[in-house]
């Protein structure tokens, strides 16, 4: 799994009053991971938005923010009405895990102590790693919410001893808005991330303070580094087959899979043939193809194409003086299909 990106409609540790609208459109840029706070929002509006994120397919998480036994119970009490995926934060496992049992609530709470509003990380890093031991050792805690960039300690060594005394997720929250943390925390071993205030308030480097360019460019960075992003651009078949002359010697074009694309010039007539346990597409780019079978003749025309099952025997014939076709078939067909690439 990558690296995962959790948007929080909040700042300053509060649901914003615009949520509704901020989660209009992490939607439509396809964020996939959305958090609010149990402050700031009254529960009815909580439900809707919690609604909205999951109907769309999204994981929805509400991340606790109080200090005290009673407030944490009630945000806990919130987090299991209101029906989210994920519950974050809070310090008080004994108080909580009796109310998220049985309720499919995933339970991510802070390691080590936390102080204030907005929380703050205390405690050196082998106190934090002790009580992370300790509560990813309670049955009913499936993760860590690690206030990392909210500690006086070494971030990048305090996430990576985390990381490396338990085994099970650690997401890092706490104040991030640069590039540099995210990759930071990526390389320590975390499994993911919340961004809130930054986006919402145009800190995170990108083209524009909006927030679809705020949250496009944390999108992009995370894709980077979780090597999602497509090395490959469009090819325009026209000028792929002008890059040679040879006939009968397939090109490859691309891959999809086992799949290769192949592009190749017929002119005249080939030999009958047929493949043991490849299927194979001819698509006509170019020209007219006819496929002889044993029984029956088929004309191809430019724009159509047909499959010629494994074990089939056939017999192509370029019926124009040079046939443009390309070839849908697995990298394991017979030798003679080419193996020259096309840039």
């Amino acid at each position: 799994m990558g690296l995962r990106f959790i948007f929080m409609l909040t700042r300053n540790d509060r649901t914003v009053v615009d949520a509704s609208e901020q989660l209009k459109t992490a939607l439509n840029l396809g964020v996939r991971h959305i958090g609010f706070k149990d402050i700031g929002l009254p529960i009815d509006r909580l439900k809707v938005l919690n609604q909205v994120i999951k109907a769309d397919g999204a994981t929805s998480y509400l991340e606790v923010v109080s200090l005290d036994p009673e407030s944490e119970i009630v945000s806990a009490k919130a987090a299991a009405e209101i029906g989210v995926d994920i519950l974050l934060g809070g310090t008080r496992v004994d108080d909580v895990l009796p109310i998220v049992a049985d309720t499919g609530i995933q339970y991510f709470p802070f390691p080590g102590r936390i102080t204030g509003h907005p929380s703050v990380l205390e405690g050196s890093i082998e106190e934090i790693v002790n009580s992370a031991k300790a509560l990813t050792a309670r049955e009913g805690v499936h993760g860590l919410d690690l206030l990392a960039y909210r500690s006086k300690e070494d971030v990048p060594a305090l996430i990576k001893a985390v990381c490396a005394a338990v085994s099970k997720p650690v997401y890092v929250a706490g104040s991030i808005d640069t590039p540099e943390q995210i990759a930071i925390l990526k390389e320590a071993g975390a499994a993911g991330f919340t961004i809130g205030t930054a986006a919402l308030d145009g800190k995170y480097p990108a083209d524009d303070k909006d927030v679809a360019r705020q949250l496009g460019a944390i999108i992009r960075d995370v894709a980077v580094l979780n090597r999602h992003l497509s090395p490959f651009h469009k090819k325009n078949l026209t000028s792929s087959f002008g890059r040679f002359n040879d006939t009968w010697s397939p090109k490859i074009a691309g891959q999809i899979n086992d799949m290769q694309i192949k592009l190749a010039k017929f002119s005249g007539e080939f030999i009958w043939r047929f493949h043991k346990r490849e299927d194979e597409l001819f698509f006509v780019h170019k020209g007219r193809l006819l496929m002889k079978f044993r029984d029956r003749d088929e004309i191809i025309e430019a724009g159509e194409f047909i499959v010629v099952p494994h074990g089939v025997e056939h017999c192509p014939v370029a019926l124009d003086d040079t046939c443009e076709v390309v070839l849908l078939e697995p990298g394991t067909a017979a030798a003679n299909t080419g193996t020259a690439h096309i840039p």
